[in-house]
């Protein structure tokens, strides 16, 4: 299996057992992805370095507007998508492997996890893995230190507090917190309160 293979077969749910050919994919694509951020993290580099970095990372185009404040980590890269206007605040870890889609406009705060891997509960099977990607909507901003696990969705205009662990779907313009996450308030409901 080469790593094109392997990344297509990411795009859906799936399964990954230990050992295999989709492994060794994911230490190859890892060994990459730790090469690049290395040149990104080890020494000033100007937003437009950056992209160039990220451009190459990712193996896709990277529009002017996006911002990242190195350093950035990954276990993969050539899975995520970013949107137009996104910021990448310090620090932030993104487990691609099972695909990260960043919409529009997205804000995402200081050491920020994205994991779209989990193992499996047999301790037999430990070291299989089960993916699914994580979706982040347009205009969503999600707070520091905040994780998101595999196979979750944040709808549109929604907020994740610092801290929180995101283990289900938050609806469009909701507000979540806590761990494990849950809506505290809905951003319309509070324009509506305050006019």
């Amino acid at each position: 299996m080469d790593c094109e293979e392997f990344l297509k077969s990411m795009e859906t749910r799936g399964y990954i057992e230990s050992p295999s050919e989709a492994q060794d994919c994911m230490h190859r694509l890892a060994d990459r992805a730790r090469k690049i951020t290395s040149q990104m993290n080890g020494a000033y580099r100007t937003q437009e370095e950056i992209r160039a970095l990220f451009r190459e990372l990712t193996g896709r185009e990277i529009c002017e507007g996006f911002v990242l404040f190195p350093p950035f980590y990954t276990d993969c890269g050539r899975n995520i998508r970013i949107g137009n206007d996104v910021f990448i605040n310090a620090g932030c870890c993104f487990q691609d492997q099972g695909g990260i889609f960043v919409g529009d406009g997205v804000l995402i705060g200081h050491q920020v996890v994205l994991a779209t891997l989990n193992h499996d509960l047999a301790p037999a099977k430990r070291k299989n893995m089960f993916h699914a990607p994580i979706i982040i909507g347009n205009n969503v901003w999600i707070g520091a230190h905040a994780t998101i696990l595999a196979g979750v969705t944040l709808g549109e205009n929604s907020v994740v507090a610092a801290g929180a662990v995101v283990t289900k779907d938050v609806p469009a313009g909701a507000v979540v917190a806590g761990v494990p996450a849950k809506i505290i308030k809905n951003i319309e409901e509070e324009k509506t309160k305050n006019g």
